[in-house]
């Protein structure tokens, strides 16, 4: 059996074909807690329920952790006869606590977080969450008595990004189900400020409405912010105002070009930012606007002739298609030789060797002419190959 510590648990033990001999109910110390329908031991904890020859069934309240054993039902018969349970407690933890916080922290400062429960069994567990996400600690168990102590200790560095962090200790345990225990504090860090400038437009121009704000950010915050021009103070009180953190100009001029500065300091230190403002003529900026008229007219010229380019192109390949050398000879005329001009004739590497054997053959018949090729060279083709080969062998 298994109970919570606090909690109250029903011990049952039946028989059957009793013969009317009463059972009893004793502790792991062997204490007679109930014999039938009367009770031994003086504990209000414990209580009658139900009481039979064939069941008797106690309960005990507020369980604590010295609970926890093996009771025994007992039938006195010859020889006795027993039955066993045995009860486990379940200790429940303490709420945690977070030690080692204080508030402030300066930025660079060592923290130690440690967050402590006590009191569970078996030894509850500790998980540590930077906002929602979870980080890791250090955790170290001690047993007390029947039960545990559990802390576990997160080490950081801090700086401006911590400000406002929530860190929670979450602890969890059987003997909490679903609803785990936990504890949550905010970070503060102190730090100095740190400046930025926002400008209400990209492109400022005479006559118009022009606003910069000092965004400063700081812990404390930081106190009102000074503005200034060129390294002085601001020329024109009358068109340039200052309104909180904002630096508004009602009408901007050519006399508002320069650089403005914004300051902002706290207890830990003073920090600055600068823009650098010119304002545009709007008679300058419509002239020198692009003119999109003449764009376009080169953009036309250029895409015409691209394609008169490419029917160009098309009809002379089309032209010229089917031009190249197809006989066999092709080459011959500037080879050095018989033997080149037959390799660089096109067609496979086989139909080259036959036709260099069959001009070799030819060149050998014509330097010795006899009757019976004479008659042959009066043949147009036979003239031609016979011009060929006197010209190879004289070279």
């Amino acid at each position: 059996m298994t109970a919570t510590e606090g909690g109250t648990i029903n011990m049952t033990c039946r028989v059957e074909y009793n013969d009317n001999t009463s059972l009893q109910w004793s502790n792991p110390a062997q204490q007679t807690l109930f014999f039938g329908n009367k009770k031994a031991l003086r504990d209000n904890r414990i209580e009658l329920v139900r009481a039979s020859w064939a069941e008797l069934t106690i309960s005990i309240s507020d369980i604590s952790l010295s609970d926890e054993g093996q009771y025994t039902c007992s039938l006195f018969t010859m020889p006795v006869k027993t039955s066993k349970a045995f009860l486990t407690v379940l200790g429940v933890p303490e709420r945690p606590e977070i030690t080692g916080f204080t508030k402030p922290a300066m930025e660079g400062d060592e923290v130690s977080l440690t967050c402590i429960t006590s009191g569970s069994k078996p030894a509850a567990q500790i998980h540590w969450f930077r906002n929602d996400k979870e980080v890791q600690g250090t955790k170290e168990v001690n047993a007390t008595g029947n039960s545990f102590t559990v802390k576990s200790t997160l080490q950081l560095q801090v700086d401006r990004r911590d400000d406002g962090v929530a860190y929670t200790c979450r602890v969890e345990h059987v003997s909490l189900s679903s609803n785990p225990y936990q504890v949550t504090e905010v970070l503060q860090v102190h730090y100095a400020p740190h400046v930025d400038i926002s400008h209400s437009m990209i492109i400022p121009q005479e006559g118009q409405y022009f606003k910069l704000e000092c965004v400063a950010k700081g812990n404390p915050l930081p106190k009102p912010v000074l503005w200034s021009k060129d390294g002085g103070d601001l020329p024109d009180v009358e068109r340039m105002m200052v309104e909180g953190r904002e630096l508004i100009i009602t009408s901007l001029n050519k006399t508002d070009n320069g650089t403005y500065r914004c300051e902002a300091s706290n207890d830990l230190g003073t920090s600055g930012a600068e823009y650098l403002l010119f304002v545009y003529d709007p008679n300058a900026l419509g002239q020198h606007s692009p003119d999109h008229a003449l764009i376009g007219g080169v953009v036309a010229v250029v895409v015409f002739i691209t394609l008169c380019l490419i029917i160009a192109l098309g009809r002379y390949l089309a032209r010229h298609k089917g031009t190249y050398l197809t006989h066999e000879a092709k080459g011959c005329e500037d080879a050095p030789d018989a033997d080149t001009a037959i390799i660089n004739a096109e067609g496979t590497h086989m139909h080259a060797e036959e036709n260099k054997e069959y001009y070799q053959e030819v060149a050998r018949n014509v330097l010795h002419l006899t009757p019976e090729n004479l008659g042959y060279t009066n043949n147009y083709a036979l003239r031609e190959e016979y011009v060929k080969c006197i010209n190879v062998n004289q070279m």
